[in-house]
């Protein structure tokens, strides 16, 4: 009676592993192709200061701020008003001369670097990329060689105040 008892005990049965297998041999290598392609970007960006009003008080500089609307781009000085307004369609965006038009201020006010961003809620991701790729650098046309001069790489982005046309025909509608 020990001896069948005994051989009771021995017997083991095998695990079946061959599905699991099958899994991690899809599995692993799909992990692997889709490890490869994240990617992130960073974008360094400079907040206003609180204290910025007491320090623009004691000496008055170029505070250049771009306004990006729906249907223009206006170029300002934070103390003196606008500079110039570029317009511009939804569909097409005339680049060349924007680029322009910040080179010919970068040309006269060669000591500048920053520039403050001011945003519609309207106003694409798309565009505001676009918007600080052009305003951070320019290709320009030299001699025989293209170069690539620096214009305002220290942005800042803020948020833009209503059109004053857009707030008195609203309030007119009303």
């Amino acid at each position: 009676m020990k001896k069948s008892a005994f051989k009771h005990i021995h017997e083991v049965e095998e695990l079946n592993i061959t599905a699991f297998m099958n899994l991690m041999v899809i599995l692993v290598p799909f992990l692997l192709i889709t490890a490869v392609f994240s990617r992130m970007t960073v974008l360094e960006l400079n907040l206003p200061a609180l204290d910025a009003k007491e320090n623009a008080q004691e000496k008055v500089e170029l505070q250049l701020e771009l306004v990006l609307r729906e249907n223009s781009f206006e170029i300002q000085d934070a103390n003196l008003g606008i500079i110039k307004v570029f317009p511009r369609a939804q569909e097409e965006t005339r680049w060349d001369l924007f680029t322009d038009l910040l080179v010919e201020i970068k040309i006269r006010f060669p000591e500048e670097q920053d520039i403050t961003l001011l945003l519609e809620p309207t106003i694409s991701y798309k565009t505001l990329i676009q918007v600080m790729d052009r305003v951070r650098s320019a290709e320009v046309l030299s001699v025989l060689t293209v170069e690539t001069i620096e214009l305002f790489p220290n942005i800042s982005i803020g948020d833009a105040e209503m059109a004053v046309l857009e707030k008195s025909q609203g309030e007119d509608s009303e």
